[in-house]
């Protein structure tokens, strides 16, 4: 019952198009309508350190919609996805610098460049599944790396390169606060987009490759052509986000695009939710404010009485790294589903209250 939507009472669908709706209730439409007008509000209300962190979430969040796109919805597995991520920094910042393309157009310019990168290093998903898919997208992570400090003409090398700030009209979108809207925009575009994506007929075969793939196949669905295009959208998101990326921090070098970010996006989309586009950014915000709550609360610790007695002193900064990983262990333990699951359990316990059935 709690993975169903609850549709109240009287709410009758009479078309295949209102039955696909977004939104399936109108309560659903209006939380989303003003938790919009709450984020439009956000600079007014918070410091810098706050924006940055909503900033990082909306970044980091477009490109993990790409990889649960990906993993989540048909059922492959990439574990190169911060070299897509990266690539999409350094194209970004390359088209900008060096053919002076508006960063405005340089962005979505970066995101079909990754996505041709992609569709290459998705082209063994057509023949590979399993570890041995993870494997050649683990060489497509080294390779990219290693591509990514030997290009000085594309990268810069290993001293990296200068990104533009955004800018429309010459209004220059270069404080947290102004470059707030432009990830806020973006990331509500991928969202819709995707979201749109998922209820088209392509959106249909990828899941159906996913659910069981000599089913779909019998049913007429090419599996080469959607093995390979989920790698190629997989990459666009990646791309769009790794270019918010560069023009947030107005520098990008290689070493930020390592495959410990690759994992870390994995833990993004299984946290969330696999196959939930709301799930994905939750999972985001999750790994993203996670280690800012453990710092806070070593903060807190350190030189108090606990920390006497217990000697912890410069241990408190392991204790932190230890406690993240101990924290997503149990909540991979305990709710594997994602939180995406946990938020229709929680929906459902209110819609059926005081009635447990």
């Amino acid at each position: 019952m709690a993975t169903q939507s609850l549709i109240p009472a009287g709410d009758y669908r009479t078309t295949y198009a209102a039955d696909t709706t977004i939104f399936p209730t109108a309560g659903s439409r209006y939380a989303v309508w003003a938790g919009l007008a709450l984020l439009c509000c956000a600079p007014l209300v918070l410091d810098r350190y706050w924006l940055s962190l909503l900033i990082q979430i909306g970044y980091f969040a477009v490109a993990a919609l790409g990889l649960n796109i990906l993993v989540g919805f048909t059922g492959q597995i990439s574990i190169g996805h911060a070299a897509f991520f990266g690539f999409g920094a350094f194209a970004s910042a390359w088209l900008s610098n060096n053919y002076g393309i508006p960063v405005f157009f340089a962005i979505p310019l970066a995101g079909v460049m990754t996505t041709a990168v992609g569709l290459i290093f998705g082209l063994p998903a057509a023949r590979l599944k399993g570890l041995y898919l993870a494997i050649a997208t683990l060489a497509a992570q080294y390779i990219l790396q290693d591509f990514f400090a030997r290009a000085n003409w594309f990268t810069g090398g290993v001293a990296g390169t200068a990104a533009d700030a955004f800018s429309i009209f010459g209004f220059s979108f270069d404080t947290d606060h102004r470059y707030f809207y432009v990830v806020l925009a973006y990331l509500v575009l991928t969202f819709v987009l995707a979201t749109n994506l998922m209820r088209s007929r392509d959106g249909r075969a990828l899941v159906a490759v996913r659910d069981h793939y000599l089913s779909a196949e019998m049913m007429g669905i090419n599996l080469t052509r959607y093995r390979t295009l989920s790698f190629g959208l997989s990459a666009f998101f990646a791309g769009i986000g790794g270019a918010l990326y560069a023009h947030y921090l107005q520098f990008v070098s290689v070493e930020g695009f390592g495959i410990l970010l690759s994992i870390q996006f994995l833990g993004m989309i299984i946290i969330g939710g696999l196959g939930s586009i709301m799930g994905t950014l939750m999972g985001t915000a999750f790994m993203v404010l996670v280690p800012e709550a453990m710092g806070w609360i070593t903060d807190a610790v350190r030189g108090s009485a606990l920390d006497r007695a217990l000697s912890l002193k410069d241990n408190l900064s392991f204790l932190r790294e230890m406690a993240i990983g101990l924290v997503i262990v149990l909540f991979l333990m305990f709710e594997p589903d994602g939180l995406a699951h946990r938020w229709r359990q929680i929906k459902a316990y209110w819609k059926l209250y005081p009635f447990s059935h």
